[in-house]
This record gives C-alpha cells, sequence and structure tokens, in this order.
C-alpha cells in the first residue's frame, strides 16, 4: 500500500500521530508537552490532535491490562517499543476504552505498521477480541499504576494511597474553574464549591469546549485543578502588597492573586507559555506585571512581602491528566529536578522581606520534592520557619500535615472527583 492510498484512510492521520506520542514517551522518554509539536505537526484540525492526545494518554494509562492482552496472544512475546506493540495498543485502547467500532480500529492501525508485521497485528487483535467477548479477557475496575511508580508510592505512602491512585487514574477528571469573583453571581453554571471563588463541574455536565461556557469570553473564569490553586490560596488578600509569582505561566495563580488584591509580578522562562500568560490576563482583565526571564539570572529590584515559586517538578501529582509522566519519570529524573528546586529556592530567600512569606508548591507526589526538599532549605536558612497553615483555612477533606505543611494525596476529595498531587509549604522570614 503507498503512501498516498493510506492518506486517504478516515482517521489515519490522527492515529499516525498517537503513534508518535506512544513512541515518543515510551522509547525516548520524552513527556507529551515536549513531544505533541512535532507529532502533531500535521494536523489541521483541532478535533483531529484531540482525538490523537486523546487515543495515547489512554493506551499510556492502560498500558498494563492492553499488554497483557497483547502477551496472551503471541507465543513469542513482542518487544516493549515494538511498532507492532504500538499499533495494538493504540486499536485495542480505541475498542475498550473509546468505544471505537472494531473495523474501524483495525482499519486505522494496520497501516501504522505498513511494511511490517501487518498479518501479526490483525492475528493478535483478532485473538484478542475473540477472549474479549468470550469474556476469557477483559479490562480490569481501574488501571494500574507502572511498577516502578507503584513500588515508590506503595513505600512511601501506603498500599491504599497507591490503589486510590488507579482508581482516580481511570476516572475522568471533573473541570475545576476559577474565579474573579463569586461563582454565583454568574448563576449560570452547575458544581460544587468547594472554597471560595472556586467551582467544580462533573465531565458528564461539561458540553463542548470550556470556551463555550457561559461567562468564559467575558473573563469571569479560568481553568485551574483545585490542588493547584492552594498554593496562592494561603498568601490571602493582598491589599495592595507585592507578590512575586516564579515559574507563573499559564498564569492561573497570578491571577488569583490579583483578584485577591496582590500587586503581582509574575515571571517565566518561557516566551511561548507567556503568551499564552498575556492572553488569559487579557480576557480576565486582571492586572499583572509579566516578566520574560531566567530566574537564576534575573533579580527583583527590592524584596517583596511574599514570594510563589510554584518549582518546576516531576509532575507526579498531575498524573490523572498527564499519564504519560508515569511513563517517563523515575528516580533519577526526581533527583535532577530536585537539585533544581534547591538551586532555585535558594536563589529567592534573599527576596522576601522580614516578616515576608515564601510558599512553596510542587505537583509532585515524590518527598524529595516536597517535604525533604523544605526540611533541607531550613536546616540552611535559619532565617526562615514553617508558618503553619491553619487547619480552617483548607477545604473539608484536607487537613495540614503534623508540622503545618499540605500534602495533597490520590484519594482525596473521592466523593468529589478525588484531587492531584501537591506539596505546600509557607514559609515566614524571622523579622
Amino acid at each position: 500500500m503507498n503512501t498516498q492510498s493510506t492518506s486517504k484512510i478516515p482517521g489515519l492521520p490522527a492515529r499516525t500521530a498517537a503513534l508518535r506520542l506512544l513512541d515518543a514517551v515510551c522509547r525516548r522518554g520524552e513527556t507529551f508537552d515536549q513531544a505533541l509539536p512535532v507529532a502533531t505537526a500535521k494536523l489541521d484540525n483541532p478535533s483531529d490532535r484531540s482525538l490523537a492526545h486523546n487515543i495515547a494518554a489512554n493506551a499510556l494509562r492502560w498500558m498494563t491490562a492492553l499488554d497483557m492482552m497483547i502477551d496472551s496472544a503471541t507465543k513469542k512475546r513482542l518487544p516493549d517499543d515494538a511498532k507492532a506493540r504500538m499499533a495494538l495498543r493504540i486499536a485495542l485502547v480505541q475498542v475498550l476504552v473509546l468505544e471505537t467500532p472494531q473495523h474501524a480500529a483495525i482499519a486505522t492501525a494496520l497501516p501504522l505498521v505498513h511494511g511490517g508485521p501487518r498479518r501479526l497485528v490483525h492475528g493478535v487483535f483478532s485473538t484478542v477480541m475473540r477472549d474479549i467477548e468470550s469474556g476469557k479477557l477483559a479490562l480490569p475496575d481501574y488501571p494500574e499504576i507502572p511498577g516502578e511508580t507503584l513500588d515508590r508510592w506503595t513505600y512511601i505512602w501506603g498500599e491504599d494511597v497507591a490503589t486510590a491512585a488507579g482508581v482516580a487514574w481511570g476516572k475522568p477528571p471533573p473541570l475545576d474553574l476559577s474565579f474573579k469573583n463569586d461563582p454565583a453571581e454568574l448563576g449560570a453554571l452547575e458544581g460544587i464549591s468547594l472554597a471560595p471563588r472556586h467551582l467544580r463541574m462533573k465531565p458528564e455536565d461539561v458540553n463542548g469546549p470550556v470556551t463555550g461556557l457561559p461567562g468564559f469570553a467575558e473573563g469571569a473564569f479560568w481553568v485551574q485543578d483545585f490542588a493547584a490553586s492552594l498554593p496562592a490560596r494561603l498568601l490571602g488578600e493582598g491589599h495592595g502588597k507585592t507578590v512575586l509569582d516564579l515559574c507563573a505561566a499559564p498564569g492561573g495563580k497570578t491571577m488569583q492573586l490579583a483578584a485577591a488584591g496582590w500587586k503581582v509580578i509574575s515571571l517565566d522562562n518561557s516566551a511561548k507559555r507567556m503568551d499564552r500568560f498575556t492572553d488569559n490576563l487579557a480576557r480576565t482583565g486582571l492586572n499583572a506585571e509579566a516578566v520574560i526571564a531566567d530566574l537564576m539570572q534575573w533579580t527583583p529590584s527590592h524584596p517583596s512581602e511574599a514570594i510563589l515559586l510554584d518549582a518546576p517538578c516531576s509532575a507526579t501529582g498531575i498524573f490523572r491528566r498527564h499519564p504519560d509522566v508515569l511513563h517517563c519519570i523515575g528516580s533519577r529524573q526526581i533527583a535532577e529536578r530536585a537539585e533544581v528546586q534547591k538551586a532555585l529556592l535558594d536563589r529567592v530567600a534573599p527576596w522576601v522581606k522580614p516578616d515576608g512569606v515564601l510558599v512553596y508548591a510542587v505537583c509532585s507526589l515524590e518527598p524529595e520534592e516536597g517535604e525533604e526538599q523544605v526540611e533541607q532549605f531550613l536546616e540552611a536558612h535559619d532565617d526562615f520557619a514553617i508558618d503553619p497553615v491553619d487547619s480552617a483555612t483548607l477545604p473539608t477533606g484536607i487537613s495540614p500535615t503534623e508540622n503545618g505543611c499540605v500534602r495533597t494525596l490520590p484519594g482525596m476529595l473521592s466523593d468529589h472527583g478525588y484531587l492531584d498531587g501537591f506539596f505546600i509549604a509557607r514559609l515566614r522570614r524571622k523579622g
């Protein structure tokens, strides 16, 4: 089959992009953020880009179960990065998770191994489908966290948390919205408010793109996972005081702080991400001073009353929406990011005024980036101490740790759609 004829198969370009995404994550250890621009470059239709991402994300999420099914139908195990295995993952996840008809799934999978073992792929797919229809095979109740991560989280947090992570991973996450004002004033959206200026909508209640929701065009709200909104909440109302929002793009925390009355200086080193940041500020009508610079090279003109450092991290806490991180993040990457976080904390500590606060946050479930990072910082900076978070300032279902920090874990708020994994510490510089 030549390239011209395969290019005419409906839906094939999206599946080809999904294959590129899987290959980038599984073989090269890239994240979706790194791989998406190249993998989807030939897709002009936003719905095709969304489909490619959805197929690849679900293939990664359910990969352990999919591979067990594939292995049950082969005499000799296919290599993990074999194109035939990738194509089978794509075909099977479409049928089993995305409810794609079998004929469409296999018709768009076979061209992915053009010049390769098409007969093998077709045979394995057919065998697995027969075993599913007979009841011999079935997807588990929830996807299994990949081996190294599952072992690590079980050791650190316990079996219950590790199991809850898998359960949460298999459910569509809710849509969290942060508002400039009280969401009740809008009145057109249905959901539950877990904190001031917040609304959580069930996935099944969201019809169409977020941009079509009432109030979006008017800048009434922005999308922001609830756990990601907690660091800015710990700073309270600003009353015109200055706060540095470091590593600020795409701007959710900056908009929170501006809406809470802070004078915000927001810094990020990515011009592309800051373009989106600027667009968000323009839509919401909120104000902040945007700075594009390397945090390790830039210096503020004077110390501030508050700093929010949402540091670069492994991002293992946001695995529900980013299943790729659990396939390309391991102990080495976590250790490398911990070194970066230490350098950033040391860099920004002198920028806090006496009696000012530094909120440190990471969207990570790894203690090396959270609890241990803060312990090391306090040992090296005796002019700082933990400013304990009062349980009354946190939503029901989230409590401070024994030393007054905040650690959110999979399983929290399970009755309301679960929560991303974050660590947050509020540190006060002694006066």
